[in-house]
């Protein structure tokens, strides 16, 4: 009688710990699976869906890991290895989508790239595989050395290794040299860690310290001809980060300490590439390359320039211990996923997406969490009110009716686009795409103060120099030419490779109020001969224009001689 209970109670125990482990199972995928939901981009650029469905799991998380907290079983790591095989898996979803767009059979997030799995484009996904590879790669090993492997753990064998070989069929072809750089130093750190290379490498320096020197020589010259080679693969794109890390660094050098806030890179990096182009020391591969980026594409250069140094050094520390303590746990998996995302994140900017976001913080707390009740219940309260900021500042809603302003803006029904920029504006007024279409349908209808005025707001939130053309021209219809020429001056500082500014600049000095032939000739000589960086027809039509407008100033000043 006594075996019995024993063994109906070991069962239910055993059915228990199955079903806790479930539930946390699906808490961890619930969040982690919103990389999958369409960015639902609309026609406005935005990733509100995604940023709604985290709010709403980030519920279902809670819920989930605190009925996982109200079991004391301190037997098994159910956290991290949620995560781990969920990633696992989603990383298989992602790769089976990205060969299926690959052959045409599956639709791309971009008209100008085939293949962007669930993401917007080739760079974040690319990114993507590269953190599940070393999580795939570590889980792997570890089954691989397991000399009678249950029917469960010979599942997760060749579930793993299936995934490795779909990430190496599809990586290549996303065309990101950060991604690349990535899998392999992550994936090379998983396989040391786990076979000891660092102890083994110590003996063999101490035995043949000559040819160990030798072979770092070899190695050295052969990293260096790969990177030289990575670089000159798109050297446009590389260019353009050096310069763009180059401007940032200057926003940083200003406001060192405190930032510039949440949201602030694009007015701090606007400000700074003004400046820096103004003072006329560049190259014409810098002129070339600039452009008006949304982020850094350096995660630590955006946070230095928001938040500053020193909360950089703040995320920096807490990113270290995370690491120190998955290795000393020896959880090689999720470090290697850190480790990959950290060196990604040097050339891209993967914390800006929240599916990509919401991966790495839990692989970090995966490295720290493990068996510990407290820190499960503090990473759970981070994750409800990560999801309750989301809930409460979440433009779903707005972006569809902006979606419909938008196709109203682009047929030129500006009037009717007005009314519903308006309705829009208390909830959008933070989104510089908004306020520049806005203050530009205002420009349209003539309304030129009101659009100047929403167009001044848009600057702290969007770089772009079309919003310093606006406002010019805003200006010269109300007869303010010296502020006109102000701002279409501070537009071709911001961005130098563009012609229309100074095409704007043209027609400004050939009013009748603000004529100035001397000047116009400057920057007809400027339209006419610069390079634009992409030709096109506007290109030929505003050139024909400067010609006709510096001939006829030319002949009427002659006749009044």
């Amino acid at each position: 009688m006594k075996e019995r209970m024993y063994c109906i109670n070991t069962t239910s125990w055993i059915s228990l710990r199955f079903v806790v482990s479930l539930v946390v199972f699906i808490g961890v995928m619930s969040l982690l699976g919103v990389v999958l939901v369409s960015p639902d981009y609309f026609d406005t650029g935005e990733m509100s869906y995604q940023k709604m469905w985290l709010s709403r799991m980030a519920v279902v998380f809670a819920i989930c890991s605190l009925f996982s907290l109200s079991i004391n079983d301190r037997k098994r790591d159910r956290f991290y290895s949620s995560v781990v095989w969920s990633l696992i898996l989603l990383g298989g979803v992602e790769a089976i989508w990205g060969l299926g767009q690959i052959y045409g059979q599956v639709g791309s997030h971009h008209s100008l790239f085939a293949l962007t799995g669930s993401f917007y484009n080739p760079g974040p996904y690319s990114g993507y595989l590269a953190m599940v590879f070393p999580v795939c790669l570590g889980e792997w090993l570890l089954l691989k050395d397991k000399a009678n492997r249950e029917w469960i753990e010979q599942g997760k064998y060749y579930v793993s290794l299936g995934v490795i070989l779909l990430i190496i069929c599809v990586l290549p072809a996303g065309m990101s040299r950060s991604a690349w750089l990535a899998t392999v130093v992550s994936g090379l750190w998983v396989y040391g860690a786990h076979y000891s290379w660092g102890t083994r490498l110590r003996k063999i320096v101490k035995k043949y310290k000559k040819r160990v020197f030798l072979v770092a020589v070899i190695g050295g010259v052969v990293v260096s001809a790969s990177g030289y080679a990575l670089f000159f693969l798109k050297a446009d794109s590389a260019n353009g980060r050096l310069l763009m890390w180059k401007v940032t660094s200057v926003a940083i050098a200003e406001k060192p300490l405190m930032g510039y806030g949440s949201n602030g890179f694009t007015y701090a990096y606007g400000r700074a590439q003004e400046k820096y182009f103004a003072n006329a020391n560049y190259s014409e591969t810098e002129e070339l390359v600039a452009g008006s980026p949304e982020y850094a594409f350096n995660e630590y250069l955006q946070v230095a320039v928001e938040q500053g140094i020193p909360f950089l050094l703040v995320v920096l520390f807490v990113i270290s211990f995370g690491l120190w303590k998955g290795v000393t746990e020896k959880r090689f998996s999720i470090c290697g996923g850190v480790i990959s995302v950290l060196i990604f994140a040097c050339f891209s900017y993967p914390m800006q997406i929240p599916g990509f976001a919401v991966a790495f913080y839990f692989l970090l707390a995966a490295c720290i969490v493990g068996r510990s009740r407290f820190y499960m219940l503090l990473f759970t309260v981070m994750i409800t009110l990560w999801g309750t900021f989301y809930w409460n500042h979440n433009w779903y809603d707005a972006c569809k009716r902006w979606s419909s302003c938008k196709m109203l803006y682009k047929i030129g029904a500006y009037q009717a686009a007005k009314e519903g920029y308006e309705s829009l504006y208390s909830e959008l007024n933070s989104n510089g795409a908004f306020l520049f279409e806005y203050g530009h349908c205002l420009h349209k209808l003539k309304d030129y103060e009101s659009s100047t005025k929403i167009l001044e707001e848009a600057i702290v939130y969007c770089n772009d120099p079309m919003v310093l053309n606006i406002i010019g021209k805003n200006y010269q219809a109300e007869g303010e030419y010296g502020k006109a020429e102000g701002w279409l001056i501070r537009s071709t500082h911001r961005l130098p490779n563009r012609i229309y500014p100074y095409y704007l600049l043209a027609k400004l000095y050939a009013e009748p109020g603000y004529r100035q032939l001397e000047k116009l000739k400057s920057i007809a000589e400027i339209v006419l001969t610069k390079e634009p960086k992409v030709q096109s027809t506007a290109v030929k039509e505003m050139r024909e224009e400067v010609k006709k407008l510096v001939v006829s100033l030319n002949n009427n000043e002659e006749n009044s001689n």
